[in-house]
């Protein structure tokens, strides 16, 4: 095997399984061979291409900004889960569910232009740092993955994100981290309205979930906005099981895979005891439903 591919991955079956699958899924004349408009990868974001634990890069995000809004809004002080943000309870947060976790995040976008909020996200992102790995966010993504992204591209395959986290908020930081432009990002999203104003026209978003983009909706949502069956998927938790099994579901070569964060020297060790985005269902069903489990410790030379 070229050992100028994957190189951050190690030798074994994992990097195997990939290397062969792009193989043969990209060989003229193979019973395997798929068509490039075909070949469609999705991948999950938080915990998948970054890091995740102990709370969502989003959630830190919204504990920043939560006491602007706050202050034009006093009555959230008392209600949850905003409270357990506005007092930075991180006990009580690492218990919520992860939709519970995120509308506080995705609050953090109402009333607000699409402009504007992207101008939030990058001020934040200049500055910002994970408080456990003592790094700025934009380097807490994976080198491992990245390059994954990048082989996959090179042989003709157009890589989606699709995350429970907000679409507006990843779309900011998908290009420099991954190489995926903001069209090619699902997420959850807020309703908005269209309105002019002074001969200005824009798009505001409204207090109101429009999608949770998690389990089978992100199936909904790939077929909404991508429309394709992808024939590679790459997820870490419970949240991300309805996309494998939609996507190993399929005829012809396919792969699915799953994060296990096992290595807590080099980053974090958990899957079932995190609330907000458990590895339990997935992990169980993996063997049966043919997904891969890549475990970081034993596939993964380097992880930032």
């Amino acid at each position: 095997m070229d050992e100028g591919v994957l190189p951050s991955w190690n030798d074994g079956s994992i990097r195997t399984a990939i290397v062969d699958f792009v193989t043969k899924v990209t060989k003229q004349g193979s019973a395997d061979f798929v068509p490039p408009p075909e070949r469609i990868a999705v991948f999950d974001n938080d915990g998948t291409l970054w890091a995740e634990w102990p709370l969502f890069v989003q959630i830190y995000f919204a504990l920043d900004r939560l006491g602007e809004l706050a202050n034009a809004d006093p009555s959230m002080r008392d209600k949850q889960p905003y409270k357990a943000f506005l007092e930075h309870d991180l006990k009580t947060i690492a218990n919520f569910s992860r939709k519970d976790a995120l509308l506080p995040a995705m609050a953090t976008h109402a009333g607000v232009t699409e402009e504007d909020f992207a101008a939030t996200v990058d001020r934040w992102f200049a500055s910002a740092k994970h408080p456990k790995l003592g790094r700025a966010f934009t380097d807490c993504a994976y080198r491992p993955q990245r390059e994954l992204l990048d082989y996959l591209r090179a042989n003709g395959f157009k890589t989606f994100i699709v995350t429970g986290g907000g679409v507006d908020f990843v779309r900011r930081i998908a290009g420099q981290l991954y190489g995926v432009p903001p069209e090619q990002v699902v997420g959850s999203s807020l309703k908005a309205h269209f309105e002019t104003f002074g001969g200005t026209v824009t798009v505001r978003k409204l207090a109101e979930i429009g999608s949770f983009d998690d389990r089978e909706e992100k199936v909904v949502n790939i077929v909404l906005h991508i429309g394709r069956r992808p024939i590679f998927a790459f997820g870490n938790s419970d949240g991300d099981l309805a996309m494998l099994r939609y996507t190993l579901a399929g005829e012809g070569a396919r792969l699915g895979m799953l994060l296990h964060h096992d290595d807590a020297e080099r980053e974090f060790a958990y899957d079932r005891a995190f609330r907000v985005s458990p590895l339990g269902e997935a992990l169980d069903q993996a063997a049966a439903l043919g997904i891969q489990v890549v475990g970081m410790k034993e596939n993964w030379k380097t992880i930032f």
